[in-house]
């Protein structure tokens, strides 16, 4: 039996995406991205720093790394509470030996509960990307767009009620995003976002209610994929940034500048067995002379005129 030819007319089939957010281009056909002062590899450090409540929330999906096992959840509940108290202190000290500025994707609730970890990102020059209410505050088709709005305007409010700034940039939960979330974004007054995957530098997004940038944050290089789903050691991990990094440079010559996103979790990387393997890390790219370690809001600003 053969189908019916209209099953196989969709009106938005073309060249590229199925939608109107971006034009598809491949990296050979856009203008060179020159970053200041010659550099060659923009490294732009985004460590989440999440707040989970102790019940999680399966509508309209429970967050990664959320609780597991029978409620309360003690054992992954402190373990991921580790990272406020520890392991993003640790973090911290990591970034200010080599004197870089990075970008902290901040659950509201963190702000809310401790305000006293805002107060020390913003004394040490980094930015605040705001990261949803709090780990239940997931994003997906079908959440209803007042819902969604009001969960990002509540995010910006604490986020800069506590930091005295309001958030530029935006990271999803788990990347995930509904239809009408870059629209929504644009609404409540932000530059970017973090969730869109499929690039390697920055990019413009239209949206009805106006532009905003997409500034692709890469799962595949997160110390959540490669430490804890793929269970490799942090000598690996680190020996696979240096390797992109080597790439990024070669590259460079002929794409002019390229982004290297290093995304970290504080109860992930800030543990004691791996926080020197880290530590060396960015010691060795720092030591590159083409290494431009760069919040998100600075590589944007940087990009707007060739994107």
């Amino acid at each position: 039996m053969a189908l019916d030819s209209a099953y196989l007319d969709y009106p938005k089939r073309r060249h590229g995406m199925d939608h109107e957010f971006y034009p598809w281009s491949s990296m050979s056909e856009r203008p060179p991205i020159a970053w200041p002062n010659g550099k060659r590899v923009a490294v732009w450090i985004m460590v989440n720093l999440e707040w989970f409540p102790i019940v999680p929330r399966d509508k309209p999906f429970r967050a990664p790394g959320h609780m597991q096992t029978s409620y309360p959840d003690y054992r992954h509940y402190t373990a991921r509470e580790y990272g406020t108290r520890v392991g993003f202190y640790r973090l911290l000290d990591a970034f200010a030996k080599i004197g870089a500025r990075v970008s902290v994707a901040v659950n509201g609730a963190i702000a809310d509960r401790y305000p006293s970890i805002i107060a020390d990102i913003v004394a040490a020059g980094h930015e605040i990307v705001a990261h949803s209410t709090d780990m239940n505050g997931t994003i997906a088709s079908g959440i209803d767009p007042d819902e969604e709005r009001a969960l990002i305007l509540r995010a910006l409010a604490s986020l800069e009620k506590a930091s005295g700034i309001r958030p530029r940039g935006w990271h999803s939960i788990a990347r995930s995003q509904s239809f009408a979330t870059p629209g929504l974004l644009v609404e409540a007054g932000l530059d970017y976002m973090c969730d869109w995957v499929n690039d390697e530098l920055p990019y413009r997004f239209a949206t009805p209610a106006g532009e905003i940038v997409n500034l692709p944050l890469n799962h595949e290089l997160s110390d959540r994929q490669i430490l804890v789903a793929q269970q490799h050691s942090v000598d690996s991990y680190a020996e696979q940034m240096i390797d992109a990094y080597d790439l990024l440079e070669r590259e460079s010559a002929t794409f002019g500048g390229r982004m290297l996103p290093l995304n970290v979790t504080p109860y992930i990387m800030g543990l004691p067995y791996r926080i020197d393997a880290f530590e060396a890390l960015l010691a060795t790219l720092a030591a590159r002379p083409g290494t431009w370690f760069a919040r998100g809001d600075e590589i944007v600003d940087a990009a707007m005129p060739a994107i």
